[in-house]
């Protein structure tokens, strides 16, 4: 396994995992249960733990794709600079999850503040992961990308 593939295979995880949290969060929020918030919270510090490892086998992946593919620098300079977008918005929720997690055993009420700025950061950070997730895929997926056409005005050889 070399360190493109690597990246691959770990850098899905902190792009799912937020819109997972959501859900639970979401879930605790309508169970009513500060048990299944923590859940969430944890998963949150979950996601950050693992945008480390993603962040650094992208680097890696970035010089190999470079050196041995015909792979504009311009597209995966832009995934790098979704990619740390995200990955600061991922560990800001993951240590305001922490701080959740604080307050939620306390039992002290400014939990309920720090879980409407969690759900708000979330959002932000799903909608980071969606910019970072597509120009990834972009970077071999031409298919996926807005400039895309088909060859032929855009007709099936079967036309």
């Amino acid at each position: 396994m070399n360190d493109a593939h690597l990246h691959l295979v770990i850098n899905h995880f902190p792009l799912i995992v937020p819109i997972v949290a959501l859900l639970v969060i979401l879930t605790g929020y309508l169970v009513q249960s500060d048990a299944v918030k923590r859940t969430a919270l944890g998963l949150l510090l979950l996601s950050a733990l693992l945008t480390f490892p993603s962040m650094f086998t992208g680097d890696r992946a970035e010089d190999m794709v470079e050196k041995n593919l015909e792979i504009s620098h311009d597209i995966i300079h832009y995934h790098q600079e979704a990619a740390e977008s995200f990955a600061i918005f991922s560990y800001i929720l993951g240590c305001i999850s922490v701080l959740g997690l604080w307050l939620s055993y306390k039992k002290k009420p400014l939990f309920h503040i720090v879980m409407v700025i969690i759900i708000s950061l979330i959002l932000v950070t799903i909608y980071l992961g969606i910019e970072t997730g597509t120009s990834g895929g972009e970077i071999r997926h031409t298919e996926i990308r807005s400039d895309f056409s088909l060859p032929n005005n855009g007709k099936h050889h079967d036309d």
